[in-house]
């Protein structure tokens, strides 16, 4: 009876977790949505996601989707761990953007300083989103396992100019892809790791620290009701 409880207790955590990352990805996208409509150019990834759009018969959710899973592909290499929050991110946050592009009623921003404010909100908006997925520990989405992952070869430096750098190579193959490229891609290239590093400054988390729980762990806690850590304490009791 006792570990039947405990089973449902560890079961009901992790669906609980599994919810807390779809609710940080529909804050995350819903950022990524506002620099879209700001529309003052796109920011890297998403420029990058719009350029293989146009040489593809794939819309931009299903670009932002392969190219997901190809960036997984890169952080298995890095020997970053794979959860099911980095699943859940490659299915479903490049089609949560796309769901918001469809549904907003009002037309495309026109005003250069409105965009403006647009983009940087929107890069609030996707730090916390980021912030409140990772915080289920179940690993991050293949394009912040991979800022995470160069962000642990890079210790000295700060996150946020980890994604700078990592972002200005993104830019460079979307531009060359045909991305649209304005002055709001030179302010999200810069702007969004700024924004990143004081949200993540006032809200004191920094993404290197957490502890993640790949897929075969999280598996296992569902079926046996125990994380690694509580199997490796009873082992040894």
């Amino acid at each position: 009876m006792i570990l039947e409880i405990t089973i449902t207790s560890m079961r009901k955590r992790i669906l609980l977790e599994w919810l807390k990352i779809v609710l940080g990805l529909i804050v995350f996208a819903f950022g990524v949505h506002l620099t879209i409509f700001a529309n003052i150019g796109l920011a890297p990834w998403d420029c990058l996601g719009m350029g293989i759009s146009y040489h593809t018969p794939l819309n931009y959710g299903m670009s932002m989707t392969i190219m997901a899973l190809v960036i997984l592909g890169i952080d298995i290499l890095m020997k970053e761990k794979i959860g099911y929050g980095t699943i859940i991110d490659a299915l479903i946050t490049g089609n949560l953007v796309q769901l918001y592009n469809t549904l907003n009623p009002f037309p495309l921003n026109e005003s250069l300083s409105l965009g403006i404010v647009y983009m940087l909100t929107g890069f609030v908006f996707m730090a916390l989103g980021m912030a409140i997925y990772m915080k289920s520990e179940q690993c991050c989405g293949p394009r912040d396992a991979l800022l995470v992952g160069l962000g642990k070869r890079m210790l000295k430096v700060p996150i946020g100019i980890v994604e700078i750098i990592l972002w200005g190579v993104v830019l460079l193959a979307g531009w060359l892809l045909g991305g649209p490229v304005g002055i709001g891609t030179i302010v999200g290239t810069f702007g969004a790791g700024l924004v990143m590093q004081l949200v993540y400054m006032i809200i004191h988390f920094e993404p290197r620290k957490l502890q993640h729980r790949g897929v075969i762990e999280i598996s296992k806690a569902l079926v046996t009701g125990k994380t690694s850590q509580q199997e490796k304490a009873c082992e040894s009791a």
